[in-house]
């Protein structure tokens, strides 16, 4: 089993700002660690996600989407509000963010009730997000990833760095670190590295970053420039699947991690010996089949990954 932890949240998305009428929103389920679960589930893998959901009706609107997408839930219902991220249009045209999380249900969190939401069957950790941000939660989370570790259950780490929520800078950084010496699967974007180690070069930000990470396998994301997948057989580089259209990339990424641990489960590389030995030509599979999950998810609105049988029908068959 993949067991997932991290925030959950509701993006209350303005569809209406420019025609001078009342402002309305769209409620859509989010945050970075629940769609990795969402997506691992329609793959086909059990996925069990660990962090509290709220007995508000935006946290019926979570626990339904678990559900649906065959995810096990594992962590407690619990009255504090849920997590809200509201999404409005800037004035050069993009996205702003403003999130509120104080208080809320998804950070009711510590070491003792994530081992006790932890399945005993499960083989990988996942966590990642603004769950690692600040707080007792943030240290909980990280004290539970060294806990999995030190069980012998791989540890998978996604920083999926937001800048605007960070406000102590050098202790986010610092925990990353430290988790990252525990990591035994790594995924991060060009733009957490760069954010990450400033002042360098991408090469050089890259050589640092692994460097400071024990993981047996390692990947950067590169956006429309595909991908980089590095383990102790060498690297390789894959291009970004082709896609019909893009509507938008919400839960790209997320989409992309999903397929990486999915693959690991479905390949029997669930312990560190035999993810350490993955071949470069598993590797190229694994990469390429993730690229194709998130491009299918691009042309969906908002976060809406692929199920086995989509993926299936595009060339991409159990391992």
């Amino acid at each position: 089993m993949i067991a997932v932890g991290g925030e959950n949240l509701i993006d209350l998305v303005a569809k209406n700002e420019n025609d001078g009428e009342r402002l309305e929103f769209i409620a859509a389920e989010g945050g970075g660690p629940f769609n990795v679960a969402i997506a691992a589930g329609r793959l086909g893998v059990d996925v069990s996600y660990l962090t509290p959901i709220s007995t508000d009706r935006f946290g019926d609107l979570l626990s339904e989407r678990l559900l649906q997408s065959n995810v096990t839930i594992t962590g407690a219902r619990v009255k504090q509000p849920t997590s809200l991220a509201v999404v409005s249009v800037n004035a050069n045209g993009g996205p702003s963010y403003s999130f509120y999380r104080h208080g809320t249900a998804e950070r009711q969190v510590t070491p003792e009730t994530l081992v006790a939401a932890l399945p005993r069957e499960t083989a990988i950790f996942h966590v990642g997000g603004l769950a690692l941000i600040d707080g007792e939660d943030a240290e909980a989370w990280k004290q539970h990833f060294n806990t999995c570790k030190a069980n012998t259950i791989l540890t998978s780490l996604d920083p999926n760095v937001r800048p605007a929520l960070v406000s102590n800078r050098d202790a986010y950084v610092n925990r990353l670190r430290q988790m990252m010496k525990n990591a035994d699967i790594m995924k991060l974007s060009n733009e957490d590295l760069v954010w990450l180690y400033p002042g360098r070069s991408l090469e050089q930000a890259l050589a640092e970053c692994r460097a400071d990470c024990s993981a047996a396998l390692f990947i950067l994301t590169l956006g429309a420039d595909g991908s980089r997948g590095f383990v102790e057989a060498g690297d390789i580089h894959v291009p970004a699947a082709k896609t019909h259209y893009i509507t938008d990339t919400v839960g790209a990424g997320d989409t992309f991690m999903a397929s990486i641990l999915a693959w690991i489960i479905e390949t029997g590389r669930n312990d560190l010996q035999s993810l350490s030995k993955t071949d470069i030509r598993s590797l190229a599979a694994s990469l390429e089949r993730a690229a194709k999950a998130a491009a299918l998810n691009c042309e969906q609105r908002g976060c809406n990954p692929p199920w086995r049988d989509q993926l299936e029908s595009c060339g991409y068959q159990n391992p």
